[in-house]
């Protein structure tokens, strides 16, 4: 059935499939907040100074980097993609920056250099896989041995400390308004920015099409291939962008800086509710998952238990999100085969009578 509006404008109402996927996320994303809010309870009840000034600042640096780079992985992963190098992307970006300023160079330079090498590798990236139709899985995982091989040779045993850089670029990383960071409000004016982008622009929209059926998208004029690219380059902006962050936050850079990095913003991202076959989800709870994550960190040390467990915790919150994923996707498909085909309209019919 299609309703149409008083600009005569064809508006398709949403399948009863769709709206099951709209209310599970929805929910998931609240799930996750009710967590979070009770982890935090818990924490503050065991340890009084766990919400103090210092330790709100301080969860909110350490999820900072986490949500912008899942921010940009959520893009990715709508497309039904996904970019393995963003660890080192952040690692050989903030090593670029920090010798930038380490030489005398200008902060705001530095952070630019560093997102113009994160835009290089995204482009890489991209066309190796949009063009090139390579699997994104091997191709990131490719450029993320090939970026952390040339970073490790440039690097070598050399190390970038606090003493190296800008006294004003340093406090900044730590610096902020009342208990909020600046490098939190930066992540959150991206977040927000993005979220915005998704939900009211066409391309961003598309993005979500391109992921639930890529034929179908491109049947319907999508440029495929350039969303794919875009998303991409986005996310490679972005990693460069907190590999300058981290600089900033820590001061301190060296050849392993964001080894490993990559596991813990897909967790992020699929624990948020982004769909890893792409199409649906929000990058609001690609967010939420990633300061899931990191309050983990933040909370077992603060209750006594061993950090030792922080892995395993991980792994079962990213088992669950899958689990819920793979629920969600049979009881859409049950709900669309329930589904009444649609009657013809009058002309269809007197048509098929000629």
């Amino acid at each position: 059935m299609t309703v149409t509006t008083t600009d005569d404008t064809p508006v398709v109402p949403r399948s009863g499939g769709t709206r099951l996927v709209d209310r599970v996320l929805r929910m998931r994303e609240l799930a996750i907040l009710a967590v979070l809010l009770v982890m935090i309870a818990v924490a503050q009840a065991g340890n009084s100074a766990f919400l103090s000034e210092q330790g709100v600042k301080d969860l909110l640096l350490n999820a900072t980097i986490l949500v912008l780079v899942a921010t940009g992985q959520s893009l990715v992963v709508l497309t039904r993609n996904v970019d393995l190098s963003v660890g080192s992307t952040l690692g050989i970006s903030a090593f670029a920056a920090g010798t930038w300023l380490r030489d005398g160079g200008d902060p705001v330079v530095a952070v630019l250099l560093a997102v113009l090498l994160g835009i290089g590798f995204g482009l890489l990236n991209g066309l190796l896989v949009s063009l090139g139709q390579v699997p994104a899985l091997v191709v990131t995982l490719g450029t993320l041995y090939i970026i952390r091989g040339v970073d490790s040779l440039w690097v070598g045993s050399r190390q970038i400390t606090a003493t190296d850089l800008p006294g004003g670029f340093v406090d900044f990383g730590s610096g902020g308004v009342l208990t909020i960071p600046w490098l939190a409000l930066i992540a959150l004016a991206v977040l927000v920015a993005t979220g915005y982008y998704l939900k009211h622009y066409g391309s961003g929209r598309e993005l979500y099409a391109l992921g639930s059926d890529p034929e179908a998208a491109r049947l319907a004029g999508i440029p495929v291939r350039r969303r794919i690219l875009a998303a991409y380059t986005f996310c490679g902006a972005l990693a460069g962008l907190a590999g300058a962050m981290y600089l900033a936050r820590f001061g301190n850079v060296d050849s392993g800086t964001g080894n490993g990095y990559e596991l813990t913003v897909v967790s992020a991202v699929v624990v948020g509710g982004i769909a890893f076959t792409g199409g649906s989800g929000s990058v609001y709870g690609a967010a939420l998952g990633a300061l899931l994550l990191t309050s983990v960190n933040s909370v077992l040390p603060a209750l006594g238990v061993s950090s030792v467990w922080v892995l395993a915790i991980n792994g079962v919150l990213l088992l669950l999100a899958i689990a819920v994923d793979r629920i969600v996707a049979l009881r859409v498909a049950a709900a669309l085969k329930k589904k009444p085909a649609p009657r013809r309209t009058a002309m269809a019919k007197e048509k098929a009578g000629a």
